[in-house]
């Protein structure tokens, strides 16, 4: 039996010639959110400071212009170099950074949801104490929506591309992303497919 097991276990060892893989989802998943992130934020640079800086609608935070051009300047060149897998440790720490800024002071008081349901996981009662939200009066609502809409609208037309949903705006997607770049900050880029690699085994003694 421990035979048996042991040939599986090699079986299952094998898979690590190609564990470069996943660094390189992680990456390429990344770069696009953090490139369109970027570039809204340089595009649309005046509203960014004043969002930044706002006490009444936006974050209020100090110095604004300069928090505004890091956070974009993090994000462009961030989702540049994970692209690339160049200094994707190095970069990960910033992009960290941002994330847990939006977790911080955006996202928190919304709760763990970005989009209300009452049938996701961590709405579920059946967590009991780990349980992190009820989404049960969103669902009450949206499904008051639905019946205003089926009765006055073109339902079926509104939702052809999609159904409607309730933004609930939590934490969720930058708890995902932070999750995904603290990988990446112990593990890397991955090898063959990055620049890090190739400069590892250039500069880096026994790497």
């Amino acid at each position: 039996m421990i035979t048996l097991l042991n040939k599986l276990q090699d079986l299952l060892d094998a898979a690590r010639a190609v564990d470069f893989l996943g660094p390189l989802a992680l990456r390429l998943y990344l770069a696009p959110i953090f490139w369109v992130a970027g570039t809204n934020k340089v595009a649309g640079f005046e509203s960014t400071v004043a969002w930044f800086g706002n006490p009444d609608w936006g974050l209020g935070l100090p110095f604004p212009t300069l928090m505004a051009a890091l956070a974009a300047g993090t994000e462009v060149i961030g989702a540049l170099f994970l692209l690339v897998g160049f200094a994707v440790r190095w970069i990960s720490i910033p992009l960290m950074v941002t994330m847990l800024v939006a977790i911080l002071s955006v996202h928190l008081e919304n709760g763990w949801q970005a989009i209300a349901d009452s049938s996701a996981a961590f709405a579920s009662p059946l967590l009991g104490v780990f349980q992190l939200e009820d989404a049960g009066p969103a669902g009450e609502r949206l499904s008051a929506a639905k019946e205003i809409l089926r009765e006055h609208g073109n339902y079926d037309w509104l939702t052809e591309t999609g159904s409607f949903v309730v933004l609930n705006n939590g934490i969720e997607f930058a708890a995902t992303y932070f999750i995904m770049l603290l990988v990446l900050f112990f593990i890397g880029a991955g090898r063959w497919l990055s620049v890090d690699h190739w400069l590892a085994r250039r500069f880096r003694t026994g790497a």
